[in-house]
């Protein structure tokens, strides 16, 4: 092995023992706090709606880890070159660790609400990274271009440096999974558990048995909350102890109101089936789930703290600062809009927003949705856009009407004759009036829809179809009961959702 690969190496352990001690550190100063959460949130608060985009439609709901691992990546390539040129002068390795500690605690320092302990972790692990490249690089002699491996001391000498290394190595690892490992230990799924819900005032209505057809491969009428599709901009999930929670409403209202977590219980709840979809949901997508709900309504919350004339715009901030901009006017038309507490009948998940979050009906979830809920505050369109609508998404934003074929998949081999063609589609807060299926380039078939408790879910929809030999192409299409029937154009996600035909390719033998 060169010098040089040796210096790389020496790097590439002084950044695992940075890292490492980092986040072993951050189960201090919280989760955030730890350099490559903190980076990673600067990079996704920072980077245009197209790479967004690309990297949902890559790593779909990995896209997070996808992000972390590339940041550790890109930390790790440039601490071997830290060690390749310390080589020549030590002071350049150790200004370049420097560099990383300053970077990774600015940071974390515009993390929201941060304070200053947020620069520690980075700063601590840091020293302890440079003091691990120092050593390392004392076992290397710059000025020697003989060949390591002709000299027994020099051998010697190098595999002193291997097992150093090796050591500085494990040792970041461990740390950094300690520091993983003790920060989950102090989540808060004690205290979810410990949550009684309480019975809603109104409850959600019992769904027949035709909602809900059993089929290989075709999606459930409600969605697990282990199945749920994640989307946001939290690299950490938030842990937030119901005790503490606390729920501002506020801004263009005549009578600002402050709830705990305990008085948000106690109030009048009902109880929904609403389908959320996210709107990077490509057409064919599986960005898109149905839950039992159970909340607060919103409206009742909003008549309470009286919107003033202007206030079209409920922002909705999370914990972790992410906004959303919902029109005042869809949480006052009667919908179902509430603050949720509940999902299929237990505490809501930590990582879909324990204790509170937003759901509302009929609108793509990043004007919406948002998890972790800590603040609602009145404004207007015109004097405040949300976190998606900086970034170039539209500011209105109704769910479209989409169908999807589920079963057969995509490429799939089935045998000639009946088969049966089945998915769901959706038009939330419109609900679907119809599904047609085509084959190839033939005439549409009415399909057989599925009961619905609401116009708010998703609905199931199966048609039979005489399979004849060959490869067949298989369309589906659907109108919402308003009479419109979904684009055949195809669009991408951006700005406001995806439009067209899903369609899937069978071979029948």
């Amino acid at each position: 092995m060169s010098q040089r690969r040796y210096a790389a190496l020496a790097g590439l352990a002084a950044a695992a023992v940075a890292l490492g001690v980092a986040e072993l550190f951050a189960v201090l100063t919280g989760a955030r706090s730890a350099p490559l959460v903190a980076v990673g949130g600067v990079v996704v608060d920072t980077v245009p709606a197209s790479v967004k985009e690309f990297a949902v439609r890559v790593f779909y709901t990995y896209d997070k880890l996808a992000l972390l691992v590339g940041t550790a990546v890109v930390v790790g390539a440039f601490a071997a070159l830290l060690g390749i040129l310390a080589l020549r002068r030590r002071s350049y390795g150790l200004v370049g660790i420097a560099l990383l500690g300053l970077a990774g605690a600015g940071a974390a320092l515009t993390r929201h609400g941060a304070s200053w302990t947020y620069a520690l972790p980075s700063i601590i692990g840091a020293l302890a990274g440079a003091a691990v490249l120092a050593v390392l690089l004392t076992r290397l002699d710059p000025q020697s271009h003989v060949d390591p491996e002709s000299q027994p001391d020099t051998r010697a000498q190098r595999r002193r440096f291997l097992q150093l290394a090796g050591a500085a190595l494990g040792v970041g690892l461990v740390t950094g999974v300690a520091g993983r490992w003790l920060a989950a230990r102090r989540d808060v799924s004690t205290a979810r558990a410990a949550v009684t819900l309480p019975a809603p005032m109104s409850p959600a209505p019992r769904l027949p048995a035709e909602a809900d057809r059993r089929l290989k491969d075709l999606a459930s009428f409600v969605t697990d909350g282990r199945d749920f599709y994640r989307i946001d901009t939290a690299l950490s999930v938030p842990q937030i102890d119901p005790t503490t929670w606390r729920l501002r409403i506020h801004g263009r209202v005549r009578r600002p109101l402050t709830l705990t977590y305990e008085q948000l219980l106690a109030r009048p709840m009902l109880e929904r089936y609403v389908t959320l979809a996210c709107v990077s949901n490509e057409v064919g997508g599986s960005l898109i789930g149905n839950a039992r709900w159970l909340g607060v309504p919103l409206k009742d919350l909003l008549d309470e703290v009286g919107p003033l004339d202007g206030a079209d715009q409920v922002v909705s901030r999370s914990v972790d600062g992410f906004t959303a901009g919902t029109p005042t006017a869809a949480l006052l038309d009667g919908r179902d809009a509430m603050l949720a507490v509940g999902m299929n009948g237990e505490p809501l998940p930590v990582a879909h927003g324990f204790p509170v979050r937003m759901v509302v009906p009929g609108l793509y979830g990043y004007v919406s949705a948002t998890k972790w809920l800590a603040e609602l505050e009145l404004t207007s369109f015109r004097d405040f856009d949300a976190y998606w609508i900086r970034r170039g998404w539209s500011q209105q934003a109704p769910i479209k009407t989409e169908s999807r074929i589920d079963t057969p998949r995509d490429r799939a081999t089935v045998r000639r004759g009946r088969v049966i063609v089945a998915g769901v589609a959706w038009a939330q807060h419109r609900g679907i009036g119809k599904v047609e299926v085509r084959v190839d380039d033939g005439t549409w078939h009415p399909a057989t829809l599925g009961a619905v408790p609401s116009i708010d879910t998703w609905r199931q929809w199966s048609w039979e179809w005489e399979a004849a030999p060959g490869r067949h192409r298989l369309w589906v299409r659907a109108t919402d009961n308003g009479g419109q029937t979904q684009p055949e154009d195809e669009r991408p996600p951006v700005p406001d959702g995806a439009t067209g035909w899903h369609h899937v390719e069978v071979t029948v033998d």
